[in-house]
C-alpha cells in the first residue's frame, strides 16, 4: 500500500465483558519530533500507558516499520481494570492506520485478544465470558449464531455473537486461536490467529526474535534492594527499512521520552564501537522494574544487547553487571556510585553459573576475599574497563 492510499484514521472495535461495544480510533499525523505512539483514555492514564506499551511491543515483528508518522490512539470507553481482550483491537487499529493491515472493510473489524509477549507477536487464549457449563455454553453459542444469521440480532451477553451481529457485509472478526467457545459464521468472516503474522498468512516470526536478559543491582536504601533485569529483544531489519535510522527503531515502551532517548543513544553508541551491528536490527527493551534513576544499568543493557546479537557468549547462569559510560562509542566502562551497597547485594544474590561484571575502577577497592566468596558460590567476577574484551 503506497503512502497516498493509507487512511488518515482507522477504527477497530471489541465487545467488553459487560456487553458494551468499545471503539478504538487511530489517527496518523506527521511525527515532527514527537513520540511514535500517543494514547489517550479519559480519566485512565494507566490504561493509556498499557495500550501504548502493547502497540509499541507488537511493532517489533512487523515486516517493515515506518516511524515517520505519529499514531494517536484513543478509546471511547474505559474497560475494567483487569480486562485485556481489547489489546488486539488497539494493535489492529495501529496497523490499519499505517497500512500494515488492510481488511476489505476497514470500518467493520472486531478483535478479541491479549498477550504478555506482544513483542513476539503471539496471542494467548481469548477471555470469553462463561454462561454456565460447557454444554450450556455450546447450546447458547449455537442458538446465538443461528439468531445472528437469521435476523441480525445477537444476545448482548455473548461478545462474539454481538460482534457478528454488528459486522457489515465485508466485516471480519479476529480472535485468539484456541478459544473455548470459538465463534461460527456461515460466510467465514471469523479468523482465529495464534500470532500476528497469520493476519496476512505469514509465518510465526517469534523464532526470529532473540531475547536476552541481564541483571543489575538496584539500590534503594536497603528495604527494596534487588537485582533487577533488563531484557533486549532484537529482530532482523528488512532491507526496506535500511533507509531509516536504526536508532529510531529502538523501542522501550515503559520509558518516558527523555529516558528513551538516553537509552537509544547508549545502544547506538555501543553498537558503533562494535563495528558490526549497525543497520541490522529492530530492538525492543523491557525492564522488570522500570521506575529507577541513574545510569548504572547501562552496562547490563549493553551486554544484553551484545548477547542478543550474538556478539558475546552468555554465561551458564545470569549476567550481573553495573557500570555506565560517557563514551560507549569507544567501548569504555566507567564507575558508578553505591559501590559498597551494590557489592553486598550481589554477594547475597549471586548463584552458581552467574557472571559478574564491574567497572575496572572498583578492582582496587573490592573487599578482601570478595572474589573468592563469589567463586565459592559458583559465580565468576571480572572488573572491566572496556566491552568486547571479556
Amino acid at each position: 500500500m503506497n503512502q497516498t492510499t493509507i487512511p488518515a484514521t482507522a477504527v477497530c472495535r471489541s465487545v467488553l465483558a459487560d456487553g458494551r461495544v468499545l471503539t478504538i480510533t487511530a489517527s496518523r499525523r506527521p511525527r515532527a519530533n514527537r513520540a511514535d505512539v500517543k494514547c489517550s483514555v479519559a480519566a485512565a492514564p494507566a490504561l493509556a500507558q498499557r495500550m501504548q506499551q502493547a502497540v509499541r511491543m507488537a511493532r517489533l515483528t512487523e515486516p517493515v516499520l515506518d516511524t515517520r508518522d505519529q499514531v494517536v490512539l484513543s478509546m471511547d470507553l474505559a474497560p475494567a481494570a483487569l480486562e485485556r481482550d481489547w489489546e488486539l483491537a488497539a494493535i489492529l487499529a495501529d496497523r490499519m492506520v499505517r497500512g500494515v493491515y488492510a481488511p476489505a472493510d476497514p470500518a467493520a473489524v472486531f478483535a478479541f485478544g491479549s498477550s504478555d509477549v506482544w513483542h513476539l507477536g503471539r496471542l494467548r487464549l481469548a477471555e470469553v465470558p462463561h454462561h454456565g457449563g460447557m454444554q450450556a455454553q455450546g447450546q447458547h453459542m449455537a442458538a446465538a449464531v443461528c439468531k445472528v444469521a437469521a435476523s441480525g440480532q445477537a444476545d448482548a451477553g455473548d461478545r462474539y455473537s454481538r460482534a457478528l451481529a454488528l459486522l457489515g457485509g465485508d466485516g471480519v472478526l479476529v480472535y485468539a486461536e484456541g478459544a473455548a467457545m470459538p465463534p461460527r459464521a456461515p460466510d467465514g468472516r471469523c479468523f482465529a490467529i495464534s500470532h500476528l503474522g497469520a493476519l496476512q498468512g505469514h509465518a510465526d516470526q517469534a523464532d526470529c526474535v532473540a531475547s536476552v536478559r541481564s541483571w543489575f543491582p538496584l539500590y534503594s536504601g536497603g528495604l527494596h534492594d534487588s537485582l533487577a533485569w533488563v531484557e533486549v529483544s532484537v529482530y532482523p531489519l528488512d532491507p526496506a527499512d535500511a533507509a531509516g535510522s536504526e536508532e529510531d527503531s529502538i523501542s522501550a515502551p515503559q520509558l518516558e521520552p527523555s529516558r528513551l532517548q538516553a537509552l537509544r543513544q547508549t545502544l547506538a553508541a555501543a553498537r558503533h564501537f562494535d563495528g558490526y551491528g549497525l543497520g541490522r536490527w529492530r530492538t525492543l527493551v523491557r525492564f522488570g522494574q522500570p521506575d529507577f534513576q541513574g545510569g548504572s544499568y547501562e552496562l547490563a543493557l549493553v551486554m544484553a544487547d551484545r548477547m542478543a546479537r550474538g556478539r558475546e557468549f552468555p554465561p551458564r547462569g545470569r549476567l550481573i553487571a553495573s557500570g555506565q559510560s560517557s563514551a560507549w562509542h569507544a567501548g569504555r566502562v566507567e564507575t558508578v556510585e553505591g559501590q559498597q551497597a551494590k557489592l553486598e547485594l550481589i554477594i547475597r544474590q549471586a548463584g552458581a553459573g552467574d557472571r559478574v561484571l564491574l567497572p575496572a575502577d572498583w578492582s582496587a577497592t573490592l573487599p578482601s576475599g570478595y572474589q573468592a566468596q563469589l567463586r565459592q558460590r559458583g559465580a565468576s567476577l571480572a572488573c572491566i574497563g572496556r566491552i568486547g574484551m571479556i
